[in-house]
C-alpha cells in the first residue's frame, strides 16, 4: 500500500484564504479562540472550536458543539470554499522571519500508521482522542493536518522546487507575521512525489499525535459501521510532511511555582552539589547546558557529568530528562510532570522574558530554560519505540487549519 496519496481537498476560494485560515484548535483555549474569531465569521475556529458560538457554560464535548461544528463547516463550504476537481498533492511553505520550511500536504495511510511506518514519540490522552474522533465522524472530515517530518531526500526536494516555480494557490501573511504559501502539484509531480515517499523507510509525527490517533480510531469506527470499501477516504489522514533539515524545533521551558520548602540559597547549594553551575545567561549556548532563573539571576547548569551512562537511552539522555531526574524530582518534588499542578510549561516562541516576569512577580519560584531538542533526537526516540518526556518540543511556525480539509 502507498504511504501517501492525493485527495480532493475542500479548500478556501483564494480571496477568502486569509480570513478562513486559523491557528490549530489545540494551541488556544476557548476564551482565546473566541477572541481570535471575534468579528471573523469565516474563521475556521468556528469549525474546529465550535463551542465559541455557544454559551460559555456549554460543555465543549456536548452533542450541540459537534452539531454546530458540522453546520458551520457546511455553511463555510457552500459560501467561501471549493472542492478540488481532481485529487491533488500540495506544497505548503511556512516562513517566519529568516526561517523557511516547505512540506508536502496529502493523505497518509492509516494502515501504515498502525504498522508504525508513521512513527510516534508521544503518549496520547483518551479524552482528547475522544473529542477529535467524534469531530471527524460527525463532520465526516479531517479539519486539521498532522505535522510530520522525514529524513530529507534530494529527489523530493527537486520536485518540490519545480512545483514552487508555478504560481501559488495562496500566499498571505497571518496576523502573527508568519507567511503561508500553498501550491498545487500537477499530475507528473504528484506521481513523482508519491513514488519518492513510497521509498522512505519511515516518516515521523512531529506534532499532532492526537489528530493521527483520532483518525485511526475514526477509521475503525467507520469500518465497524460497515463502510469497508478498500480505498475509503477514512483510511487516510491529512498531514503535511516537512524534511528534517528544514523542520524547526524550539525549546519547551519550565516554571515551578514553589521551591518545595527550600530557600533560594538552599536550592542553589543543592543544585550546585548535583551539577556544576555558574552565573550565566537566559538562553543556553548548546546541548548539555540548561539555564536556571532563581532570585533575580540566571545560572548556567552543566549537565554533561549527569548525562554519563545515559548515551544508550535516547530519552534519558535528553537535557529535559536529566533536569527532571536530577533536579525537579529529587529537589523540587515534581515527580510526575504530566500531572503535577506545580509545574507549568512555556513554549520557546514566547521567549525567556516571560520566565523572568513570572518569577519576578511571584507567580513562580524558579524557571528553567533549555536548548531545543533536535529533530535527530526525536527520530532516534521514535525509532527506539520510546516516549519523549512531556512538553519537550515546541514546533514553530505552525500550520493553519482550514486551508486544506480532507472530507470523508
Amino acid at each position: 500500500m502507498a504511504l501517501i496519496r492525493a485527495f480532493r481537498a475542500l479548500r478556501p476560494k483564494p480571496e477568502h484564504a486569509a480570513e478562513i485560515a486559523a491557528v490549530p484548535y489545540d494551541v488556544v483555549n476557548a476564551a482565546e479562540a473566541r477572541a481570535l474569531a471575534a468579528g471573523r465569521p469565516r474563521s475556521f475556529l468556528h469549525v474546529s472550536r465550535a463551542e465559541i458560538d455557544l454559551a460559555p457554560d456549554v460543555d465543549p464535548y456536548s452533542d450541540a458543539v459537534y452539531a454546530r461544528a458540522a453546520d458551520n463547516l457546511r455553511a463555510l463550504a457552500s459560501s467561501a470554499m471549493v472542492v478540488e476537481a481532481e485529487p491533488s498533492l500540495y506544497l505548503y511553505r511556512l516562513r517566519m522571519g529568516d526561517h523557511e520550511q516547505t512540506g508536502l500536504a496529502g493523505c497518509f495511510s492509516v494502515d501504515e500508521y498502525t504498522r508504525d511506518l508513521v512513527k510516534k514519540h508521544e503518549k496520547t490522552r483518551r479524552d482528547k482522542e475522544d473529542d477529535r474522533t467524534r469531530h471527524i465522524i460527525e463532520l465526516r472530515a479531517q479539519t486539521g493536518p498532522v505535522f510530520l517530518t522525514y529524513r530529507h531526500q534530494d529527489a523530493i526536494d527537486a520536485v518540490a522546487q519545480r512545483v514552487k516555480s508555478d504560481s501559488p494557490l495562496y500566499d498571505f501573511v497571518a496576523e502573527d507575521g508568519v507567511a503561508h504559501t500553498v501550491w498545487r502539484a500537477d499530475a507528473d509531480a504528484t506521481t513523482a512525489l508519491v513514488d519518492a515517499f513510497g521509498a522512505l523507510p519511515a516518516v515521523y509525527i512531529a506534532d499532532g499525535h492526537h489528530r493521527a490517533a483520532s483518525a485511526a480510531r475514526a477509521h475503525a469506527r467507520f469500518t465497524e459501521a460497515g463502510d469497508t470499501a478498500r480505498d475509503a477516504e477514512h483510511g487516510w489522514f491529512l498531514a503535511v510532511a516537512f524534511p528534517d533539515d528544514q523542520t524547526q524545533i524550539l525549546a519547551y521551558n519550565r516554571l515551578v511555582k514553589d521551591l518545595h520548602g527550600r530557600t533560594p540559597g538552599a536550592l542553589l547549594d543543592e543544585v550546585g552539589a548535583r551539577v556544576p553551575l555558574r552565573e550565566g545567561k537566559a538562553v543556553p549556548d548548546g546541548p548539555g547546558l540548561c539555564s536556571m532563573y532563581l532570585a533575580g539571576k540566571w545560572y548556567e547548569l552543566e549537565l554533561g557529568a549527569a548525562a554519563e551512562g545515559r548515551s544508550d537511552d535516547p530519552t534519558r539522555s535528553l537535557d529535559v530528562s536529566i533536569v527532571q531526574e536530577e533536579l525537579l524530582a529529587p529537589l523540587l518534588g515534581i515527580v510526575d510532570p504530566r500531572t503535577d499542578k506545580r509545574i507549568d510549561f512555556v513554549g520557546g516562541i514566547r521567549g525567556t522574558a516571560v520566565l523572568e516576569r513570572a518569577v519576578n512577580a511571584g507567580q513562580a519560584a524558579v524557571a528553567f530554560s533549555f536548548h531545543p531538542v533536535t529533530v535527530e533526537q526525536l527520530m532516534a526516540i521514535a525509532d527506539a519505540g520510546a516516549i519523549m518526556p512531556p512538553k519537550s518540543t515546541w514546533f514553530e511556525p505552525k500550520l493553519r487549519d482550514g486551508l486544506l480539509t480532507h472530507t470523508i
